[in-house]
Formats: C-alpha cells, sequence, structure tokens
C-alpha cells in the first residue's frame, strides 16, 4: 500500500466513523417527531425482516406526533406489534387509516439521561478515529521497515495523520456539543 493510499484510506476511515455518528444521533429521541427514530424497528413481511420505512408512508402531521400508513391494510397490527416489541417505549395508537405515534415531553431526567448517551457516542467516535491513526502509523511503519519508504517520510506522513485525527476529533466533539444544545431546548 502506497502512501497516498494510506493517507486516503485514512481520511475516509475518519470520515466514516463521523458519518456513523451523526446516523446514530439521527435516531435519539429529542421530544420532536422523527421519522429517524422508526429506522431500528422491523416488521416480518412474507418472511423476510422490513424496515417500516419500506412498507408504509412515514409522515409528520404534527410536531410531536408520527403518522405511519401502510400501504396494505393487513400490516397495521404487524406495526403495531414491532413498534410495542422495539425499544422506543412508545404506545402506537390505531385508527382506520394508520398508526400514530405522540412522542411526550421530554422530562429534564430523560433529557440529562440523552445527554449522557450522547457523550458515550462522541467518545466512541473519538476511540475509533484514533484507532484508525494508529492503524495507519503502523502500515507507515511496516512500509518504512520494508525500505519503502524513509524514517523522514514516516515521520512527515504521521504529522498529516495526526493533522486529520485533529479535525476528525474536533468535527466529533463540535457534533457532540450540537446535539446536546439540541436535547437540553425546552
Amino acid at each position: 500500500m502506497a502512501v497516498q493510499e494510506i493517507l486516503k484510506d485514512t481520511e475516509h476511515r475518519m470520515q466514516s466513523a463521523i458519518d456513523a455518528m451523526k446516523h446514530d444521533f439521527s435516531t435519539y429521541r429529542t421530544g420532536r417527531a422523527s421519522s429517524a427514530v422508526l429506522e431500528r424497528v422491523h416488521v416480518e413481511y412474507y418472511g423476510v425482516e422490513t424496515p417500516i420505512s419500506q412498507i408504509a408512508n412515514i409522515s409528520t402531521p404534527e410536531p410531536r406526533q408520527l403518522l405511519i400508513q401502510p400501504y396494505e391494510k393487513h400490516l397495521t397490527p404487524l406495526i403495531e406489534r414491532a413498534i410495542l416489541k422495539s425499544d422506543l417505549g412508545m404506545n402506537p395508537i390505531s385508527d382506520g387509516s394508520g398508526i400514530r405515534l405522540t412522542f411526550p415531553q421530554m422530562t429534564e431526567d430523560r433529557r440529562k439521561d440523552m445527554v449522557k448517551q450522547v457523550h458515550a457516542r462522541t467518545e466512541q467516535a473519538r476511540i475509533a478515529i484514533r484507532n484508525v491513526r494508529r492503524d495507519a502509523i503502523e502500515h507507515l511503519k511496516a512500509l518504512e521497515k520494508k525500505k519503502e519508504i524513509t524514517e523522514d517520510e514516516v515521520k512527515g506522513n504521521e504529522s498529516k495523520i495526526q493533522k486529520l485525527t485533529d479535525q476528525f476529533v474536533a468535527k466529533a466533539d463540535e457534533l457532540g456539543k450540537a446535539k446536546e444544545t439540541e436535547l437540553m431546548l425546552v
């Protein structure tokens, strides 16, 4: 693996850690209705575990309410059961045309718990980024051992990798603070 490939791969893997963190943050309940909270809920549809978004239309008629309208009527009770079994902690309300999920106002304690989860997820992203840095430096040292690059090239590229690491860790911290602020808004 060439030095440029190592640097490109390092940046790509660090960006992937940030993207995964953003995705996880989108599934956190903030008291506002978001269809992202249903991403982890699957329904058995003709023997296949299928995300709700693929078998129903999900809309937000009110700021704290989701409306799930299945494409096929017989799916309504299946979707209800899947939501009840999930870790959402919500009770679906079925009216003739679909299922409604009402998001309760979040309590102060629940907000603090969510902020702790945000801090933990941010730390996981930092660790992932530092692990990518470690792997990249190990690759550089392996190239040096094979006499493909010099010690000076290793040092120069280590500093480039450290700059990338610092950038991505700062981005993770920034995203964590933004999510914390969003959660603490009443």
